[in-house]
């Protein structure tokens, strides 16, 4: 229950997480298991479709910062069902620890046989709960190597730097293609425009990975126009047709 308690979620500046976990398990070592039940319901056990908004109010927008969370989702029948039980769970500990002995005659043989019988029962309820918890850290587990692995993964690279998602959508106002054209405009441009060709040039010494055809376009002038965030001006330079772009004004 501690494992759960402490690893189930974990938010902050990415240089902080290492700091932030061992905060986290260091706090649950101290905590009671009365304390741990009390935490553990609408946390990680929630109710289907309650789970819970996220929040980033709370986190710096100046650092690269994560927020991950597991979440166990229970119906209200279950959920009550189950948060009854650990709660009896708690109860049996403290009897347990605080009145066992004072409830059993052990100077006799019937009340020793009626304590191990209680034991026995004890035991069976315990390992119950135990069985239970397991197998909820080990989904847990699994869940955040799972999500160790979507992090490495080049899908999720692309979503994150590129704003092209799974699907292959792209959120162009966050694409890398299109940080790649501010920055191009800002070297190359002439009066605030800049040539889309020199542009492309420019990127494809710099930033190599960002291609037209990643984003599904075929030319540089078919990125300018789809992402909807440069204005396209065609001029005639030395006879020819070419192209030109510029920010457009926020």
């Amino acid at each position: 229950m501690k494992a759960i308690v402490a690893h189930h979620e974990i938010s902050g500046p990415a240089h902080s997480l290492e700091a932030i976990r061992a905060a986290r398990i260091e706090d649950a070592a101290a905590k009671t298991l009365g304390t741990l039940v009390g935490q553990l319901f609408g946390s990680y056990v929630v109710t289907d479709g309650n789970g819970g908004k996220e929040r980033d109010d709370d986190l710096p927008g100046d650092v690269i910062s994560f927020r991950t969370r597991v979440q166990l989702s229970l119906s209200a029948q279950d959920y009550a069902k189950t948060q009854a039980d650990l709660k009896d769970l708690v109860s049996l500990r403290n009897t347990l620890v605080h009145h066992f002995i004072d409830q059993h005659d052990l100077w006799t043989v019937d009340g020793c046989r009626a304590a191990q019988d209680e034991l026995g029962s004890a035991y069976t309820r315990i390992d119950q709960h135990f069985e239970q918890l397991r197998g909820w850290a080990e989904h847990m587990d699994q869940a955040r190597r799972l999500a160790a692995e979507f992090v490495q993964s080049d899908v999720f690279h692309d979503l994150v730097v590129n704003g092209i998602a799974p699907d292959g959508t792209v959120d162009w106002p966050a694409a890398g293609i299109v940080r790649a054209l501010r920055e191009a405009a800002a070297q190359l441009a002439v009066e605030g425009w800049t040539p889309i060709v020199a542009a492309g040039r420019w990127i494809a010494d710099r930033h190599p990975e960002q291609l037209p055809a990643k984003y599904g376009c075929s030319s540089w002038r078919q990125v300018v126009h789809e992402c909807r965030l440069f204005e396209l001006r065609y001029r005639e330079v030395e006879g020819q047709r070419a192209a030109w772009y510029r920010p457009r004004e926020a």
